[in-house]
């Protein structure tokens, strides 16, 4: 645990310090509501509409933070030093799906208000407490399957293009799932989280924690 705080820290002051992920990622999301809402000629969405624009923009956002998630250790010598040290190599992934769900936090918390403010009406705010459970389990997807699929792209000379190739396939299941349980909460009137859509992300992030722990070991070796 100490060299996973270690990790996590590491990662987070550095962003900090360069604000090179999250204020694009945060951008990319409020271009893209701007792009939707001119290009789909509507003040203001619903159903599974609404839900589907949601979720493919904070897939598409998050594949920027994915694709930056290991460039430090690739440019400057991290990963060799992590592999001398004396700890658990599956203390990185842990470490870096962390952080990259810290970065999903931080996006959902301006982007999501923003979608509401931009492209829903009114009558969709009292959705929002039951969207965050469905937010989380997304996020545990989105964190775990991106952290798998980003240490294997910093591994090839193409990451920027293998990345998202291996990363977009990989996350469909979670963006799926995710907008048909956020379908029924944009609806008017709105209605309730159907349970096997919560059960579907949460089986899906438990099959793909098993596999990254699995895997993880000699995807650092290669």
């Amino acid at each position: 645990m100490r060299a996973v705080s270690a990790l996590v820290r590491k990662d987070l002051l550095l962003e900090l310090r360069t604000k090179e992920t999250v204020p694009a990622m945060a951008l990319f999301a409020l271009v893209a509501y701007v792009l939707f809402h001119f290009a789909l000629r509507r003040n203001t969405l619903e159903g599974d509409l609404a839900a589907g624009v949601l979720w493919v923009t904070i897939l598409l956002a998050a594949v920027l933070g994915i694709n930056r998630l290991f460039v430090a250790e690739r440019e400057q010598g991290g990963f060799d030093g992590f592999l001398l040290a004396p700890v658990d190599r599956t203390a990185m992934l842990v470490a870096k799906a962390t952080a990259l769900l810290c970065f999903l936090v931080v996006l959902e918390v301006i982007a999501v208000p923003a979608f509401f403010l931009l492209l829903l009406g009114p009558s969709a705010g009292p959705a929002f407490p039951e969207l965050l459970a469905i937010l989380a389990l997304a996020d545990v997807g989105l964190a775990v399957v991106g952290t798998l699929a980003a240490g294997l792209a910093v591994q090839t000379r193409a990451r920027d293009l293998i990345g998202p190739l291996v990363t977009l396939p990989l996350l469909v299941p979670v963006v799926l799932a995710a907008a048909r349980a956020t379908s029924p909460l944009f609806s008017s009137p709105a209605g309730g989280v159907e349970a096997k859509w919560l059960a579907v992300l949460g089986l899906y992030d438990l099959v793909f924690v098993l596999l990254a722990y699995a895997v993880f070991d000699f995807l650092l070796e290669d």
